[in-house]
């Protein structure tokens, strides 16, 4: 116990099951100030009524953050001109709010003379290490305090009853609470059925997308303009980041688009199965890939690709501040100069297909795209070409055959 070198606690604090016995536990543990520190990245009403709980529960001081518009356009846009997505499934909506929830925790620390950080992650995830890379990496003098992996409250069935005995108010049941993870790129749910891996989902489950059967009839398109990599616009409309993929969301979620299924590879060693609804970026990340396939050279766009995979597991493992993860976005960054334009969607029952890109950066060029006769491109020239190119091949036979 620690309790004689801590002073002051800033803790990482949504109001749910874990964080509210935290908070509680905290203050008897280590017996000093503990700061309840709540960050808005568009997860809503789940903020409501916060500051009087947290009080309630021992506090001595509430902040709620307004994260919304720093999260999406420095954390959220950033990956989505990397078209990251993890082992190709995961969008990684968990995963990249924790570097800006975990970097304004530091920021208050600082503001409050608080000498540690607490957070309410499991010794068994991945946001145990997302949390405390960012805390090394910014703020390495802070004491960092896991409760998870000290504490004797081992199952959540602990977890009420030490709720129950310190009169705790909590917005989930013990019998019926997924562990759910919301903001404003996704939501995520794990526990109950779904640690099966065979068992479908329940419907009524779903807080944020209509089941794609019974999504409208009728297509909705809509147009998202980019510049340099950067959604900024839907239907013509300029947006702020947040804004915009707030207003995407609304659109594709009414249409079923965004649910994925997922058995993922934790860092940890396990694997965990979790379902999310990702709607509005599922939207931006398919229109991204349009819009660079139009704009975007060849052989940049192979080596961006070749990075996807790497970029993506630094986002998932928690190293966003971490030197190597710059580097790569520099480079990512200058391979979206041109990527400028914009990119017509159709949103159906679950699908959002791609109808339509134009830009003013296109290197696509229709004269020598074309089927039909033209005056361009020679296509005896492709002779020479390939026989350029299969020397090596040819040279490789022919020496197996004189060995």
């Amino acid at each position: 116990m620690a309790g004689d070198k801590t002073s002051k606690i800033v803790l990482a604090y949504s109001g749910g099951l874990d964080t509210s016995v935290i908070l509680k536990w905290l203050i008897q543990e280590y017996d000093c100030e503990v700061i309840a520190y709540a960050a808005d990245v568009g997860q809503g009403e789940e903020l409501s009524g916060l500051d009087d709980k947290a009080k309630a529960t021992g506090a001595s001081q509430v902040f709620i953050e307004d994260l919304r518009e720093e999260f999406v356009s420095d954390f959220v846009l950033p990956m989505l001109r990397a078209n990251a997505i993890y082992e190709g499934t995961y969008l990684l909506g968990t995963s990249i709010a924790r570097p800006v929830i975990a970097k304004r925790q530091v920021e208050i620390a600082r503001q409050t003379g608080a000498d540690s950080v607490a957070h309410g992650a499991t010794g068994k995830g991945n946001d145990q290490v997302r949390f405390e890379l960012t805390f090394a990496a910014l703020a390495p003098d802070l004491q960092v305090i896991a409760p998870w992996r000290t504490w004797d409250l081992t199952s959540r069935e602990k977890l009420f009853a030490f709720a129950k005995d310190n009169s705790i108010a909590l917005p989930v049941s013990e019998d019926k609470s997924y562990s759910m993870d919301r903001n404003a790129l996704h939501i995520s749910y794990e526990g109950l059925e779904l640690e099966d891996p065979w068992q479908e989902p329940k419907e009524d489950m779903f807080l944020t997308t209509t089941a794609p059967e019974r999504a409208p009839d009728k297509a909705e398109y809509v147009e998202i303009d980019f510049e340099r990599g950067d959604p900024v616009a839907v239907d013509g409309e300029t947006m702020s980041p947040y804004a915009l993929l707030a207003n995407l969301n609304d659109k594709a979620a009414a249409h079923g688009i965004g649910r994925a299924d997922i058995v993922e590879n934790r860092y940890v060693g396990m694997k965990s199965r979790g379902v999310y609804e990702t709607p509005g970026g599922t939207v931006l990340s398919i229109a991204h890939r349009a819009m660079e396939s139009l704009t975007m050279d060849r052989e940049v766009m192979h080596i961006r690709d070749g990075l996807i995979p790497r970029y993506a597991e630094m986002v998932y493992y928690g190293y966003w501040f971490a030197p190597e993860r710059l580097m790569l976005q520099a480079a990512i960054d200058e391979s979206q100069r041109n990527v400028s334009g914009t990119v017509r969607m159709k949103l159906y029952k679950g699908s959002a297909a791609v109808v339509g890109r134009k830009s003013a950066e296109s290197l696509y060029n229709a004269e020598l795209a074309t089927f039909g006769e033209d005056e361009v491109y020679s296509q005896a020239d492709a002779g020479g070409f390939i026989r350029l190119n299969s020397l090596r091949l040819k040279i490789r036979q022919l020496a197996e055959k004189k060995g």
